[in-house]
């Protein structure tokens, strides 16, 4: 029987990987511009940091983590509460008193797959952990928006404000009441939220619901001084960067962490309107889960399937070869002096693919070509008898001889 990869996870194999690592490359070298230190986590956490972060009434929490319901331990739905379970446990703060950091890796949610969406998915995590300061959101809003320009991506930016606990109860209690006044044609799930989560509803996709509730109060209308001062400076600060975006009222987020600024980069790219950026302020959050209590923070987080999605629809970016030298060596004499040559290039840091099956010169070469190397080392009888090689271009058209030692190729490979 043959055995195949579970529904909703996916294998990254060589000719797709390329992608993936060009787009971790940009990433971390965007991140570090913004002077951002990786942070690496684990993938099962304790089910308790994950129910009390993101909300027990949340989809996430009640239908779709992956749970050892026996030990209590989740495979992890999303990156923030462990980063922060991190913060805390290792008492970076007290390190450094503003932590800038970033996580990549798998995310695990059992849920209908669907293009761009799997089980098993991919997110690049960023997040500034103590600071309260408008211009920080709008810093790392535009760093969101500066990756997404050099991966010659097209989004729109979404933002709204999800007010605090001294604001929130009020238009809480505003919402609930527009929406009983309509929750007969609202969809199950809807009816459901408005008891449990009623921001939630304004969130709804189904397209009955969105008109049912289109003049629902704003919540960025109803935000107490320090909120409304807060969103103001947000927006004062994008503005001052040149980054435009567009005030949403109903973009309200999936996890209860979230207040003040929340966000969303959206593309219209993947056939409907998706999110490939996400996030958002939680400043409770750190001392929900036992640190400081008046610890502030913002992140977001971005779609690595969506965004290699993306980039598959775009001209492919100038990506490295994948070897710097193919060593074609015909004959058992070539191969003898290929194979250590070949050994000391690769110590000396040079990428280098060599045949071992004895293939003739045709197909070798046309094994490098296919490989996508940057040049091809040609040896045969008469170039081992000369001591001399010849060192083709594969993406040009120029050749040279070279004298077959490591320290001449090398000086001929830089």
């Amino acid at each position: 029987m043959k055995i195949k990869a579970l529904k909703g996870f996916k294998d990254v194999i060589p000719g797709e990987v390329e992608l993936w690592q060009y787009l971790e490359k940009v990433a971390r070298d965007v991140f570090g511009r913004y002077q951002f230190s990786e942070i690496r986590l684990p993938v099962l956490e304790e089910t308790a940091l994950f129910a009390r972060s993101i909300g027990e009434g949340t989809d996430i929490v009640e239908k779709e983590m992956y749970t050892f319901v026996d030990k209590q331990i989740t495979m992890r739905p999303e990156a923030t509460a462990s980063l922060l379970r991190a913060y805390i446990e290792h008492g970076l703060g007290v390190q450094k008193p503003v932590q800038r950091l970033f996580t990549i890796g798998p995310m695990f949610r059992h849920e209908r797959p669907q293009k761009g969406r799997l089980r098993q998915f991919h997110q690049l995590d960023a997040e500034i952990i103590g600071s309260a300061s408008p211009r920080v959101d709008a810093e790392l809003i535009a760093m969101a928006a500066l990756l997404l320009a050099e991966l010659q991506l097209s989004v729109s930016l979404e933002l709204n404000s999800l007010g605090c606990p001294a604001c929130r109860p009020a238009y809480r209690a505003l919402l609930l009441e527009f929406i009983a006044a309509r929750l007969d044609g609202l969809c199950d799930d809807c009816r459901r939220r408005s008891a449990t989560n009623p921001l939630r509803v304004l969130d709804c996709k189904v397209p009955g619901c969105r008109e049912r509730i289109v003049d629902a109060p704003a919540m960025a209308m109803h935000l107490c001084g320090d909120c409304a001062d807060h969103f103001s400076g947000v927006q004062q600060a994008l503005d001052l960067l040149g980054i435009t975006y567009r005030l949403n009222k109903f973009m309200v987020r999936g996890l209860d962490y979230y207040c003040r600024t929340t966000f969303e980069f959206i593309t219209t790219d993947l056939g409907a309107q998706a999110a490939v950026a996400a996030g958002g302020r939680y400043d409770g959050l750190v001392g929900l889960l036992g640190g400081p209590e008046q610890c502030p923070g913002i992140g977001f987080a971005m779609g690595m399937e969506r965004l290699v999605l993306l980039l598959q629809q775009q001209p492919a970016p100038a990506l490295p070869a994948a070897a710097d030298l193919a060593i074609a060596a015909v004959g058992e004499e070539a191969v003898l002096l290929a194979f250590p040559l070949a050994q000391e290039l690769r110590a000396a840091g040079f990428r280098v693919a060599m045949d071992h099956e004895g293939r003739s010169l045709k197909a070798q070469m046309k094994q490098a070509d296919k490989s996508g190397a940057a040049r091809a080392l040609i040896i045969g009888a008469t170039e081992v008898a000369a001591g001399y090689g010849l060192l083709r271009d594969l993406r040009g058209e120029g050749q040279q001889e070279v004298a077959l030692n490591s320290a001449a190729l090398a000086d001929a490979l830089l």
